[in-house]
């Protein structure tokens, strides 16, 4: 090799160190401030006060402040695209995973794209997503519940807390993997779509076993299936989906994105600071006072994860 070769090779290694050792650089002295944890919905609920128990525990292990922001309307989405068009710097991250990510964008038209414009870090927790009808109902089981609709066609009501959010989702997905048909009554919240079944109003609603325990509890209602891989801790004698044979896989999943762009090393550092968090005694205590079912998946599990229930929501309303 001619000295001329040689040094030009050297001049480009030397290039190219100097062009990454600034990301290695940041990386490893990342974070030097604050970061804004932004949370699509209101304070006081569950995704925002997920986010604030994260936000309490974590600064001993991220080593900065966890500030958690709301932004709250249409259904996450607007703190969806407040992020997405973001800097991609590792101080701005979304807690997503559920109606805003796997649902909405398939109902209606979004500025950012919910699969690619989002780099999921860590998932926190799972909410499970429950069928449930009254005590004195006819069904006793899910296959029954599908053998009568499928003799019945558009006859039986159920409710859910809106059009396009994730129970909606469920069961457009359960419609297309089983061939029924119900009619859909959507409500303002799961207080509402509960108190509808209760009341005799509808024939099946749609909850998380947290909103429905004390119904349940109570011989008021039952649950019939939930959409998970496995049973709730809940619900230990309630069988999932796919037990029953029907592949149905979504749940109301939350966790920390990145907007696309930022750098893998900043990525993995924050992960494996948060992965700490849930050992902490002070957020597992948070987790067990708010009933968070704890659910982690690393940043690629999770990505996974939400494009496997985006594609079954998208597949459910093709033609």
């Amino acid at each position: 090799m001619s000295p001329k070769v040689i040094r030009t090779w050297i001049g480009l290694i030397l290039l190219l160190i100097l062009t990454m050792a600034p990301s290695y650089a940041s990386a490893q002295d990342y974070p030097t401030k604050p970061i804004e944890v932004i949370v699509g919905y209101p304070p006081g609920g569950g995704t925002d006060m997920i986010a604030r128990a994260v936000a309490d525990a974590a600064p001993k292990y991220v080593g900065q402040p966890l500030v958690v922001i709301n932004r709250a309307g249409a259904t996450g989405t607007i703190a969806a695209q407040y992020v997405a068009t973001a800097k991609p710097d590792g101080y701005l991250l979304l807690v997503a995973g559920g109606s805003e990510t796997i649902s909405v964008p398939h109902f209606k038209s979004l500025p950012y794209d919910a699969i690619n414009d989002f780099i999921p870090i860590i998932r926190l927790m799972i909410e499970r997503v429950g069928f449930y009808v009254r005590t004195d109902s006819p069904w006793k089981t899910m296959p029954e519940l599908v053998a009568d609709a499928k003799r019945n066609p558009e006859k039986y009501l159920y409710a859910t807390s809106g059009i396009g959010g994730l129970h909606h989702s469920t069961v457009l997905v359960f419609e297309k993997r089983t061939g029924i048909h119900l009619r859909h009554l959507p409500h303002k919240g799961g207080a509402e779509t509960l108190a509808a079944l209760a009341g005799n109003h509808v024939n099946l609603a749609m909850a998380s076993p947290n909103e429905a325990y004390a119904l349940v509890q109570g011989g008021r209602i039952r649950p019939l299936a939930n959409a998970s891989r496995v049973r709730s801790p809940v619900e230990p004698n309630t069988p999932t989906l796919r037990e029953l044979g029907y592949d149905v896989y979504i749940e109301n999943q939350k966790g920390f994105v990145f907007p696309k762009g930022t750098p893998q090393p900043i990525l993995q550092k924050l992960h494996d600071s948060l992965k700490k968090v849930f050992s902490d005694p002070q957020f597992k205590a948070s987790a067990e006072k708010l009933q968070v079912e704890l659910a982690y998946l690393d940043g690629e599990d999770f990505r996974k994860s939400i494009k496997a229930m985006y594609d079954q929501v998208g597949e459910s309303l093709k033609k």
